[in-house]
């Protein structure tokens, strides 16, 4: 090590200890001098005193560099308390704070730069937000947390040991994926949930829409069906909802869809574009119609509705295998048939398969047809599963605006085809 990177990483120490020990010192900016036990002159002395620790450990050996951390600890420690003793402040923030700024001086010297000051900004937010993060803890109700810890058990601890694999006979059931579109449902649920209480209502509805339409609008209609079963009163809104997760996934697979071959262009724009624009304006029937009539605020006892998504994700492996046997009983020639019938699940795989297929002249137009098909399907399934899940009332109102953007798409799809 030069002296040039010797001084340059001395220097972000000096500053990791001055950026912690801003944060501190401005929080303790109103106290009198010596009436603290540290303040941004400690802190930014302590991340210098851990780079120089660190580089003359380099020399001596870690069990130096322990020793010395050891000895500031244990005096940083000893002031703190006699701080706390006097002002009877009972939180150890400073000084799990000062051993940080102390190891992440250590760090910058001899260790990874770009990590320690990142690392150090991470410490300053979270010192900083102290009064953000403890209202946020004091709203967040038990079932929320739960949810919470739930959702990340069900991502981080059962999700990982599920084998990615087909386990089947017919070589169709992935446990990985199947738990995974559960996880899909669950989070999409959440988020529904989160948008709703901070948002209320119409944005919240709106936004989840928006953002579950991107990732699975399949997952996001089961979401509001759910929420629309109980709460009928507000099954305007959420058939909204549903339209509007209907139309980005139709903008998605459309876009998704040309980007891959853009020979499909004329044959998926035209059609694509006003099934979604149907949809869109049946939303905005519903939202303008929602707003009318002043619809209770929805109510939403279980934010991850697990047992429900297990359902759908049962429902979705059922018909996985339906298509694999069909798929290896018709082969190619029903690839119409299987195509829709794959798109229940995972339009996008449709749409990613029909574009490869339709770099070749002769099948581009059968590669159209099969992704208008399988976005046709889609948008009919989603009718079944809200009448499934939301009732007939709100099941008939999706599948209004549904059939309504179908025809019109249907429409456009056959006059393009035409000219």
């Amino acid at each position: 090590m030069d002296q040039g990177e010797i001084f340059t990483r001395l220097s972000v120490a000096l500053a990791i200890g001055m950026l912690i020990g801003l944060e501190r010192g401005w929080r303790t900016r109103d106290e009198q001098d010596h009436q603290r036990a540290a303040g941004f002159r400690t802190f930014a002395l302590s991340g210098f005193l851990g780079g120089v620790t660190g580089l003359i450990g380099v020399k001596l050996g870690g069990l130096f560099v322990g020793i010395v951390f050891a000895g500031y600890a244990a005096a940083f420690t000893a002031f703190h308390w006699l701080e706390a003793k006097a002002e009877q402040n009972l939180s150890a923030t400073s000084v799990v704070a000062g051993m940080m700024t102390f190891l992440l001086g250590t760090m910058a010297a001899i260790g990874d730069v770009g990590a320690a000051v990142a690392s150090a900004v991470s410490v300053a937010c979270l010192l900083a937000l102290r009064e953000s993060l403890h209202g946020l803890i004091a709203t967040i109700k038990w079932k929320e947390l739960r949810a919470i810890l739930v959702l990340l058990a069900m991502t981080f601890l059962l999700l990982p040991i599920l084998p990615n694999r087909t386990v089947d006979p017919w070589d169709s059931f992935n446990p990985y994926q199947i738990w995974a579109f559960t996880i899909l449902i669950a989070a999409t649920s959440f988020v529904g949930y989160v948008a709703v209480r901070v948002f209320g209502n119409r944005l919240g509805i709106v936004a989840t829409a928006i953002a579950g339409g991107m990732a699975s609008s399949t997952a996001t209609t089961f979401t509001f069906a759910h929420l629309a079963q109980k709460n009928p009163g507000s099954s305007r809104i959420l058939y909204a909802g549903i339209l509007i997760a209907g139309a980005v996934m139709m903008i998605r697979v459309g876009v998704f869809t040309i980007i891959l071959n853009q020979s499909l262009l004329p044959d998926l724009l035209p059609a694509l574009g006003a099934a979604a624009t149907v949809l869109l304006a049946g939303a905005g029937i519903g939202l303008v119609t929602d707003a009318e009539r002043d619809s209770p605020k929805l109510e939403i006892e279980n934010p991850l509705a697990i047992g429900a998504a297990l359902k759908l994700a049962v429902f979705m492996s059922v018909v996985t295998i339906c298509a694999k046997l069909l798929s290896d009983t018709f082969g190619s020639t029903g690839a119409l048939f299987i195509a829709s019938l794959s798109a229940i699940i995972d339009v996008d795989a449709v749409a990613v398969s029909m574009a490869r297929l339709g770099s070749d002249p002769a099948n581009q137009k059968m590669a159209a047809d099969a992704v208008l098909l399988a976005v046709a399907v889609n948008t009919l399934s989603k009718v079944g599963i809200t009448i499934w899940v939301g009732g007939i009332r709100t099941g008939l109102l999706v599948a209004g605006g549904s059939v309504a953007a179908l025809c019109a798409g249907g429409v456009v799809a056959r006059l393009s085809a035409g000219s």
